[in-house]
């Protein structure tokens, strides 16, 4: 089988904690995992190395359902899980999500590896650039009240 890899890469306003801490907040993923037409999401995870994680993508008509399982959580400098979505016949892909320190910002660098040769790579790459954008904003700003 083909598969491809596409690499994303955002430099957040927050520290590497707040961004790690971020990808494994069920309750704050709700508001940011939206790509493309998705309205809200349903995100429940175990987050420990071989937890899983279930996020659910709502669409004004349709659901993706995606899961998968925590392969690496080494805070604050990388996140590595599978990734199986409904929209791909639940073939299991793999992410890694790298942070890496940028003075008081991070760079987070995401690689999606394996998905199938017949997705669009630049739909893919479109729908993470999307969702760190929604991240980027959910982060707290710095120097902001709490």
């Amino acid at each position: 089988m083909n598969h491809q890899t596409i690499t994303v890469r955002r430099v957040m306003d927050a520290s590497r904690e707040e961004v790690f801490d971020a990808w494994l907040d069920a309750e704050g993923m709700r508001e940011w995992m939206c790509p493309g037409p998705v309205t809200h999401c349903e995100a429940t995870m175990d987050p420990r190395p071989g937890g899983r994680f279930r996020i659910v993508m709502h669409a004004p008509d349709m659901a993706i359902v995606n899961t998968g399982e925590f392969r690496v959580l080494d805070r604050p400098a990388k996140l590595q899980f599978t990734w199986a979505s409904s929209r791909w016949g639940l073939e299991e892909t793999l992410i890694t999500i790298d942070l890496l320190p940028r003075e008081t910002r991070c760079e987070l660098v995401l690689t999606h590896e394996r998905f199938p040769g017949d997705q669009s790579a630049a739909q893919l790459q479109g729908g993470w650039g999307r969702i760190l954008n929604l991240l980027a904003d959910h982060l707290p700003r710095p120097g902001a009240a709490l």
